[in-house]
Parts: structure tokens; C-alpha cells; sequence
């Protein structure tokens, strides 16, 4: 028999982006952290549809040091939920534009 989930959908979502950084900060021994090469994997990997585009060799580089808020060259998870929901909020109001414009 199939086990029922007891979860929500938005707590499976929250779960699976505890998992997403787990997965990236776990792979040298540190999950607490996203040091700058594992940062770049992620966008690269995890977030392609929006890297797959960007015409600046630099952007994401300028993008980690906004988001590092203390400065330590690494993100914690507070500062990659920052970029989390800054790319919620973008998708989101593009959702809005594209449905009142069809309207």
C-alpha cells in the first residue's frame, strides 16, 4: 500500500530546499555553509533556467557577494533563503504581468 503523506505541499517545500542546500554545503563536511564554488555549482545545477542565459561572466560572482551579508565569502542558509525568495518574488511578479496582460 502506498504511504500517505501527512505533509502539506508547502511543507514538503520547505523541506526540499533544507535538502537542496544540505546537498550542496554536505559535500565538504560543512552543511552550515555555501562557500563560492559550491555556490556557482548550485545556480548552475539547481537553478540552470536562470543562469543558462546570463550574458555577464561576472554576475554571479557580484551576485554572491550581495547576498554574503557578513562578508565571510560563504552563504549561510538566512543568506541563501535571501536568494531564494528574491527569485520567488521576481517569478511571482512575472506570473502577475503575464496573467493581467492576458486578461
Amino acid at each position: 500500500m502506498a504511504k500517505i503523506s501527512s505533509h502539506t505541499e508547502a511543507e514538503r517545500c520547505i523541506e526540499s530546499l533544507i535538502a537542496v542546500f544540505q546537498k550542496h554545503t554536505g559535500r565538504d563536511g560543512n552543511n552550515s555553509k555555501l562557500f563560492k564554488a559550491k555556490f556557482l555549482i548550485f545556480m548552475n545545477t539547481e537553478l540552470g533556467a536562470f543562469t543558462k542565459n546570463q550574458k555577464d561572466p561576472g554576475g554571479l560572482d557580484r551576485m554572491m557577494k550581495k547576498l554574503d551579508l557578513d562578508s565571510d565569502g560563504q552563504l549561510d542558509f538566512q543568506e541563501f533563503l535571501n536568494l531564494i525568495g528574491s527569485l520567488v518574488l521576481a517569478c511571482h511578479d512575472s506570473f502577475i504581468k503575464c496573467t493581467s496582460s492576458q486578461r
